[in-house]
């Protein structure tokens, strides 16, 4: 899954814009599986298994990234943007992107130190404070690359790194599609349905029509969350840990998770001597906010792989982790299944 992760990492797909993501996994999974794209955009799967199932399970993992959409040009050729899900402004200024259909490399601005006033040299830059410089000298050269309404999202180099660690931009959640489409390839043990979702980092939308529509019993939402394993947080802050496993969480602040399915996974754990931790904190959210309130309910976990810098250019995973959530997370589907 490591060389399927990167690729996957490397293609554009901001919220509302992941038609190239779909189709890059249509290509993955189009002679394994039966599937359809829904008029949102998700991509709905149904993997045939060597037995039926005797309980509807579907798992779920969305396809878009955090980004930006162009607002306006200025009359320099300086782009003003706003941001597409949750990002930190400290992480913008001096970073690399890429801007519209044409791919047009740009960088965020930002007023060089020595013309801010000492006061404000200290504080951080507000969003207004920052603008995507593409090389272009005025708004009419700018207009030939790039038009308001265009996405932008990261460019970041992908970069394997210390003890089985890789650095990319996107890993939220394309390090969770890549354990839906290998656990499509091979083929399950029993009948499954998948959704890779749109329009997670905006609202969880996507995940609220694809489980309207495959309406099942039982859903994992295969996500990438929050690890705070660094220098100067406090172990009861640190939410999770890479290298510990797959991250279950009990509760965030979208959901309170199904307690049977909760305890299930880490009896299975210990079961088959696979690695995963609990989510210590009760922060963000997922697709399951959404996914356990269509149509009757539906009973639903979260299994996360641990990741530092989310939502940034520099997103970091430890693959031993994406190996062990793909074995929990298969050995759950089919315990539920069957």
């Amino acid at each position: 899954m490591l060389e399927l992760i990167k690729e996957l990492s490397a293609v554009p797909g901001i919220s509302g814009r992941e038609n190239k993501v779909c189709e890059f996994i249509t290509e993955q999974i189009k002679d394994y599986a039966e599937y359809r794209i829904d008029p949102l955009g998700n991509l709905i799967v149904f993997r045939k298994g060597k037995k039926p199932s005797n309980h509807k399970v579907m798992i779920d993992a969305h396809m878009d990234e955090v980004g930006f959409i162009i607002s306006d040009i200025t009359s320099d050729g300086f782009l003003h943007f706003v941001k597409v899900g949750g990002i930190n402004t400290a992480v913008l200024a001096g970073r690399r992107v890429k801007v519209g259909e044409k791919e047009v490399n740009g960088v965020f601005g930002i007023k060089p130190i020595h013309l801010v006033d000492r006061e404000n040299e200290t504080k951080l830059p507000s969003d207004d404070d920052l603008y995507i410089d593409i090389g272009a000298s005025s708004r009419d050269e700018a207009l030939k690359y790039v038009q308001p309404g265009d996405s932008a999202w990261f460019s970041s180099e992908t970069v394997e790194f210390g003890d089985g660690f890789l650095k990319a931009k996107a890993l939220d959640d394309r390090a969770g599609c890549a354990i839906l489409i290998k656990m499509i390839q091979n083929e399950p043990e029993y009948d499954l349905w998948f959704s890779f979702s749109v329009q997670e980092e905006t609202g969880l939308k996507g995940a609220k029509t694809a489980t309207f529509t495959i309406d099942p019993e039982y859903a994992i939402a295969v996500e990438t969350t929050t690890a705070a394993d660094i220098s100067g947080v406090k172990d009861d802050k640190r939410v999770c840990i890479l290298g510990n496993g797959g991250a279950v969480s009990f509760m965030d602040r979208s959901t309170i998770y199904n307690k049977e399915l909760f305890d299930r996974a880490f009896e299975i754990a210990r079961e088959k001597n696979i690695p995963c931790q609990t989510k210590m904190m009760v922060a963000g959210g997922n697709n399951a906010g959404a996914i356990h309130q269509s149509r009757g309910g539906v009973k639903t976990l979260a299994v996360s792989v641990p990741c530092r810098y989310l939502h940034s250019p520099a997103c970091v995973i430890k693959y031993k982790d994406v190996e062990s959530s793909y074995e929990l997370i298969s050995a759950l589907a089919e315990d539920l299944a069957k």
